[in-house]
């Protein structure tokens, strides 16, 4: 198998690219988590502003549910993930040893593909494969490297602080306010914390800034508002 053809979600698994998608992972967490918890508390404080107790319970509850949940969505995708990586090595590392020939015109073929003219690619092949010839292979196939495999448990644990973390400045701006301002300001810092993981999301990307930002701001805010809307119309129907 050459690069052009490996799988677009086998390449970059170890090292810088799996440390940038785990950062990425634990700021849309966080995102997850700051609108979740802003929607569910501005929801049941809708329906009855002075409820503190009913809004620290249904938010612990939504904390709960949903750190778990992200979790164990990282810890499936993650598992799923490493397992195409096993079978990827065991595949390769069973080709070397059966058609190593033809393993080695395959590699020359890709390092040729990305420019390198025959004798060359030969060459380099010859001095990479001297040394570990299966790690060759699966960086310049696929990516990935036999000692760097994906971790679910890493994934699942970050995952669920990123949304833990997202979540509780919500909550906690809910509970310890005053019922006459709790809605506004849980508003103002949701909106700060999607500014930032707008920011953050567009500066691991090296884009420009204000797109993301604002669809992070925009689609937060359309939540809060919507479940403000069914909270104040549940509280209106049941007052």
């Amino acid at each position: 198998m050459t690069l052009d053809s490996a799988p677009p979600e086998t390449i970059g698994f170890g090292g810088l690219g799996a440390r940038l998608n785990w950062l990425r992972a634990g700021v849309l967490g966080a995102n997850d988590g700051l609108v979740s918890g802003a929607g569910i508390c501005i929801g049941v404080a809708a329906a009855n502003p002075t409820t503190t107790p009913a809004i620290l319970t249904a938010g612990v509850a939504g904390l709960l549910a949903g750190a778990c949940a992200m979790a164990m969505g990282e810890y499936v995708s993650v598992s799923s993930q490493r397992d195409t990586e096993v079978a990827l090595i065991a595949k390769e590392r069973h080709d070397l040893e059966a058609t190593p020939g033809e393993e080695f015109d395959e590699l020359v073929a890709v390092y040729q593909g990305q420019g390198l003219s025959e004798p060359t690619a030969r060459q380099v092949v010859k001095e990479l494969t001297a040394h570990d010839p299966l790690a060759a292979h699966l960086r310049a196939e696929y990516g990935i490297h036999q000692d760097e495999l994906t971790n679910p448990w890493h994934a699942a644990a970050a995952s669920a602080v990123a949304f833990t973390s997202g979540f509780l400045f919500p909550l906690l701006a809910m509970v310890l306010i005053p019922s006459t301002i709790r809605i506004p300001i849980t508003v103002a810092v949701a909106v700060i914390g999607l500014l930032a993981t707008g920011w953050v999301s567009a500066h691991i990307s090296d884009s420009a800034k204000h797109h993301p930002i604002l669809r992070n701001v925009l689609g937060g805010s359309a939540a809060m508002a919507l479940t403000w809307i069914i909270g104040h119309l549940f509280g209106v129907a049941t007052s």
